[in-house]
């Protein structure tokens, strides 16, 4: 037997220990729920708050973990992007609690009168989430801030590509929960495939749109209710009034940031040909100052591993080959050999059938595609998948209204990029092949909870007129006055 194949039947054994606990741990938590079906709002906050200081006490050790799993990533970026955003969700989440849980009033028909109905907030019961490799601490706890506060248990399946921060979060999870409120679970493809057949109650998938038909066609043996977070294309607009150097260092942040590797990274930039060169000379000019370096900068990711390192090389090769212009910015021309950090490339006079063009890109490439005016880039976009997100950089408010209601996106940012998905007060999510079902803040609550229609009936009951017998006086006029 080859090394090879021995390594991948040790991994199979493993799954199958993982999968048998996930069985297990799905009952044990069903039957939990099932003792304390709705958990009041004392409850849920201390939850959220056991999970905030576990995460607290962890921070750094997470942060460290993060950048060994990629082989170099700022622990400062983790701490800003990973880190923080989770703290600050959890508090949010418990500032507004009972607020979110109260139920709301609403009113019957005038026909109905006098009756009562409101909409209460039910937990569903054992929440699933499925977890990428990207942000593993942001997109694994995120989601589960909202499970809590709607008052469910949770089980979570992270990426095999994070096993150093895996283990840490493990221990985040083991500290603050039973396992009968939280569970965490590793494990391969096998492992992934067979947790997204388990007939939770909800399903948060977060990752690329081809892994997510799949989990949605997983789901659907058990009905089970799927919000999917997927990616895409995000393009970024650059209008004829967007002041450059302003504009150029936001896409710069929005675009390397954990080089690149973030599903809502700019993922290529529409501009007008008279633009062009001097927005290509301003990201040049600008990349310095927020990467003076590369090879020994921990401020500048590397990519997560070979396989995706390889990728990426791929697509800039199929675009050299296909006669595009290939920019690469480097500041002090370092060779990046015996490392997986790749410099920032623009790439310009693409075929539309390269690669980059037909391909998430999750990297630091980023193409530049010239189109005549706002209406040629507005088009460019509806002709293809609805992205995760769109930027638009101008200055004029009649082109700012255009782009939001002549174009599909999950998101939007106005002269910024990424900054939408921090917004605990802005629901979160993708349409189309970008995802579907949203969550953050109170719509995360909302996903995760069921909307339960009440009406309540008091002794007086107007509607027995229509009750049969029918054919009566005040049935024919209650219908000729409300069938119309």
């Amino acid at each position: 037997m080859s090394t090879a194949s021995a390594g991948q039947n040790e991994v199979a054994a493993g799954d199958e220990q993982i999968i048998a606990a996930m069985h297990s741990r799905l009952e044990e938590q069903r039957q939990a729920f099932q003792a304390e079906p709705h958990p009041d709002a004392a409850a849920r906050r201390d939850a959220l708050n056991r999970l905030r200081r576990a995460l607290l006490r962890y921070r750094r050790t997470l942060a460290d973990a993060v950048s060994r799993d990629f082989g170099g990533r700022s622990v400062d970026e983790t701490l800003t992007v990973d880190i923080m955003p989770t703290l600050i969700a959890a508090r949010h989440a418990r500032r507004h609690l009972k607020g979110w849980m109260r139920s709301r009033r609403r009113w019957p028909h005038p026909l109905m009168q006098p009756a009562g109905a409101r909409v209460v907030y039910q937990p569903l019961g054992v929440v699933g989430i499925i977890a990428p490799w990207n942000y593993p601490v942001f997109l694994s706890l995120g989601p589960l801030v909202g499970a809590l506060a709607a008052g469910n248990r949770a089980m979570i399946k992270l990426s095999e590509f994070t096993p150093e921060t895996n283990a840490v979060l493990e221990g985040v999870v083991t500290e603050a929960f039973a396992a009968e409120e939280v569970s965490v679970f590793q494990g391969g493809v096998e492992a992934g495939a067979t947790f997204s057949r388990l007939p939770f109650d909800h399903l948060l998938f977060t990752g690329s749109t081809g892994v997510g038909r799949k989990v949605m066609a997983a789901a659907a043996e058990h009905l089970v209710p799927v919000t999917l977070e997927l990616g895409g294309k995000s393009p970024a607009i650059v209008d004829t009034d967007a002041p450059l150097d302003q504009t150029v260092e936001r896409l710069l942040f929005g675009k390397l940031v954990n080089s690149g590797q973030t599903c809502i990274a700019p993922d290529y930039v529409l501009c007008t040909s008279a633009r062009r060169d001097a927005l290509v000379e301003a990201m040049q000019a600008a990349l310095p100052r927020l990467y003076p370096s590369l090879r020994d900068n921990p401020d500048y990711a590397s990519i997560i591993n070979d396989a995706q390192y390889g990728r990426l090389q791929a697509v800039l090769d199929d675009a050299g080959k296909r006669g595009a212009s290939l920019i690469p910015l480097n500041p002090r021309d370092e060779p990046l050999d015996g490392t997986r950090k790749i410099a920032p490339h623009l790439v310009l006079n693409v075929p539309s059938d390269a690669r980059v063009l037909q391909e998430e890109l999750f990297g630091p490439i980023l193409p530049v595609v010239t189109v005549p005016d706002l209406d040629a880039a507005l088009a460019y976009v509806r002709e293809r998948p609805r992205p995760l997100a769109l930027y638009y950089f101008g200055e004029d408010k009649a082109a700012q209204q255009r782009v939001l209601e002549e174009s599909h996106a999950g998101g939007v940012c106005i002269n910024d990029t990424l900054m939408h998905v921090a917004q605990d007060e802005l629901p979160f999510g993708g349409v189309g092949e970008s995802g579907m079902g949203q969550y953050h803040g109170h719509a995360g609550f909302l996903t995760f909870s069921h909307e339960k229609a009440v009406f309540t009936r008091g002794r007086i009951n107007p509607s027995k007129l229509l009750y049969p017998p029918y054919g009566g006086v005040m049935q024919k006029l209650v219908r000729r006055l409300l069938i119309r």
